[in-house]
């Protein structure tokens, strides 16, 4: 019966966690990492979680310190590199080419957003955790959610420009509408 709960567990939540873990380590081999060490610390530890509804949070919170501690680690090791960003689209092939360009181009341009900035916005779109969770998971209060979203949101703006100036796309989500009606003008 255990060992059937742990498959739903991995099930409902892997592709998620490798998610969130791909997109603080920034390759595939750390990421595979952080996500296998979670649900090893969920095996040897899960049982003592009171309430099942938490589960979610718990894997995301244990994933995320266990990366902010591996990171410590490697800080005091060696000097402090920028890690090189992982394959864009580990699926395949089987998304149309355009969606796809899209994507990896909102991909890279999250990589370049601050790091504290980056992990609020991958949880709240890409993971669709509400504030309260995220704020659980952090540590932080409620209102430092909403701060690290609202200036995240504006480093991938210009990050997206950037690309897409570069790349003489205007695929740029997240504008409100004045800055919308501002493109469209010029």
């Amino acid at each position: 019966m255990a060992d059937e709960l742990f498959t739903r567990l991995v099930d409902a939540h892997y592709a998620s966690l490798y998610r969130f873990a791909l997109s603080l380590a920034r390759n595939e081999a750390d990421a595979c990492d952080l996500v296998q060490q979670t649900f090893y610390v969920w095996a040897t530890k899960g049982h003592s979680l009171r309430e099942a509804a938490k589960a979610k949070t718990w894997l995301f919170t244990t994933l995320y310190r266990d990366f902010l501690r591996g990171r410590r680690r490697s800080t005091r090791l060696t000097a402090l590199e920028d890690l090189p960003p992982g394959e864009q689209d580990p699926a395949g092939d089987t998304q149309d080419l355009e969606l796809k360009f899209d994507s990896n181009l909102v991909v890279q341009a999250l990589q370049e957003v601050d790091e504290g900035f980056r992990v609020a916005l991958t949880l709240f779109y890409l993971e669709d955790m509400a504030y309260q969770e995220i704020a659980a998971l952090l540590e932080v209060p409620i209102g430092t959610v909403m701060s690290r979203l609202s200036r995240g949101k504006a480093q991938l703006r210009a990050a997206l420009a950037r690309h897409a100036g570069a790349m003489e796309r205007k695929v740029i989500p997240f504008l409100n509408s004045e800055e919308k009606e501002g493109r469209k003008s010029s």
